[in-house]
This record gives C-alpha cells, structure tokens and sequence, in this order.
C-alpha cells in the first residue's frame, strides 16, 4: 500500500503542467540563449520572460554551477521540485525527475552546484524543459513552474563546450596565495613545485589587471640566524628566477626574505618547522 501511495505522489508531481499553475517560460520565439566567453568564466544565459534570469557559469578552476535570479526577490520560498519536462515539440516523451531543491533565501531564486546544473544541461541537450515546480508564489498558496527553454540551445552549447577547452585551469583566488616549502637546508624547486608556479605565471600572463608580484622567502628557526636568513633569500631568489623564466617580466616582482623572523606556526615540531620553511608568492591586481 505505501509503495502504490509513493509511487501516485511522484506521478503528481511529474504530471504535465496543470491550467492552474503560474508559467514563466520563454516560447520558441523568445528563446534566446546567450554565451559570454573568456580564459576566465563560461557563461550560457537565458531570459525568463516575467521572471529572471537562468544563467551556467564554469569559472576556471572550478566545477559548473546553474543560477535562477528572479527580478523581484520574495516570489518563492522554501523549495521546489526540480523537473525536465518534454518541451512541446517531444509529444509522449516522459518527463524525468531531477530532485528536490531548496529556494536561496538571499536572492529569491535558486544556485544548484555541478550535479545538477549537469543534469540541466543534458537534459537541454536532448531538447526538454527543465522546470522549478513550487506551490509557494508570493507566500499565496498559488502553484506556480519557471521552465527554461530548449528552443534555440544546441548552437550555444557548441559555442559552450569550445569556451570550455580554451578556460585557465585556475582562477585568481586559487593561485592568489601561495605558499611552496622546501625540504631543510634546501632552496632548489621541486617538481610540484615548478608545476604550481606554472600556473602561477600562466595566469598572472593572461590576466592584465595583474600587476605586481611579492616574493617572500622563509626559514624555521633550526640553525644560526644568519644562515637561515641566507637560506630564505636563495629560496626567495630560486622562485623569482623561475618565474621569469617562464615569461613574467622582473620588474613585476618584488623579492624580499625574512629568515626565521615569521613564522606562520610555531617552530616547536618537525611538521611545523617544515611548514615554516616556505617561499610565499602573492598577486596584486590593480
């Protein structure tokens, strides 16, 4: 008896749209998808007439993430069922239940992270709507659905996947700070640490509002100051003479060393003191 009793729930739920529920939803005419594209950010667009914006944003570095922005917040509350439903032109095609989401409460709409975003695009891909499905409009009780049209997607999501092969496998915050060790006594890079500053250059060399690079070599504190002092500087120097051997111009870094003077932890155990011995790179924009 509770399977039958579940299984009537979800075919209400995947039920085609009902005369009395409120639809946003572009038709085939309005159905326009925009790209903005960049090293940086991958951006698939579309206006919900009445409602708000449906935007996929692939930020370099990072994994996809799907936003609804309502234009007037406070519309919807608590969650909604997430549905692709057969766009108009797929007569008989079962829709396909996606999942439960939870309404943003800041922006009155919704931001879902890769999972779901995916499965948005698929379903895209094969041409259905997918749709939020609340009975919370304005706090009234009235059903209400925002469907995001497939009319129109399969040219934008060309141009889509050839924004995705051309992003920077980082983002600024991700190679902002940075921080290298080095084993004791030692100021040679290591190969992970060539490949981070790889990264570090690549972008610093596509992102012009990059404009100066700080170097700050480190020391733990197991010797004589003064070594340790020297020992930071050789670090500090390896790390810029890599980098501007990989294209950055020398006028762009500052490089300074500190020994021993700061450490990031106290120098009270081995873990510690290796974590001490460091060579921090930091990015500033303009």
């Amino acid at each position: 008896m509770i399977q039958r009793c579940s299984a009537l729930l979800m075919a209400l739920i995947l039920m085609p749209l009902t005369a009395q529920a409120v639809v946003f939803r572009a038709s085939i005419d309005e159905s326009v998808w925009e790209m903005e594209t960049s090293r940086f950010f991958c951006r698939l667009s579309q206006t919900v007439p009445a409602f708000g914006r449906a935007v996929f944003e692939h930020e370099a570095g990072e994994k996809l993430r799907f936003e609804l922005k309502p234009t007037q917040t406070y519309q919807l509350n608590g969650d909604a069922q997430l549905v692709a439903r057969a766009s108009a032109w797929q007569p008989g095609t079962a829709p396909i239940d996606l999942g439960r989401v939870d309404i943003d409460r800041a922006s009155g709409g919704f931001n879902l992270g890769s999972e779901l975003a995916n499965a948005m695009l698929v379903a895209l891909h094969k041409g259905m709507t997918p749709t939020f499905a609340s009975d919370h409009w304005f706090e009234t009780g009235e059903s209400v659905e925002i469907g995001i049209s497939a009319a129109n997607f399969q040219s934008a999501y060309n141009d889509y996947l050839g924004c995705l092969s051309t992003l920077l496998p980082v983002n600024y915050r991700q190679v902002a700070r940075t921080a290298v060790l080095f084993p004791s006594a030692a100021w040679q890079l290591s190969d992970a640490t060539r490949e981070r500053l790889d990264l570090i250059a690549l972008y610093t060399k596509t992102d012009d509002s990059v404009k100066s690079i700080y170097v700050d070599g480190h020391s733990d504190n197991y010797g004589r100051r003064l070594l340790n002092r020297d020992l930071s500087k050789k670090r500090a120097e390896e790390v810029t003479r890599y980098l501007v051997s990989q294209g950055i111009p020398e006028e762009m870094i500052t490089t300074r060393y500190h020994g021993e003077r700061y450490p990031v932890v106290s120098n009270n155990n081995a873990d510690n003191r290796a974590r001490n011995r460091r060579v921090a790179i930091r990015l500033e924009r303009e």
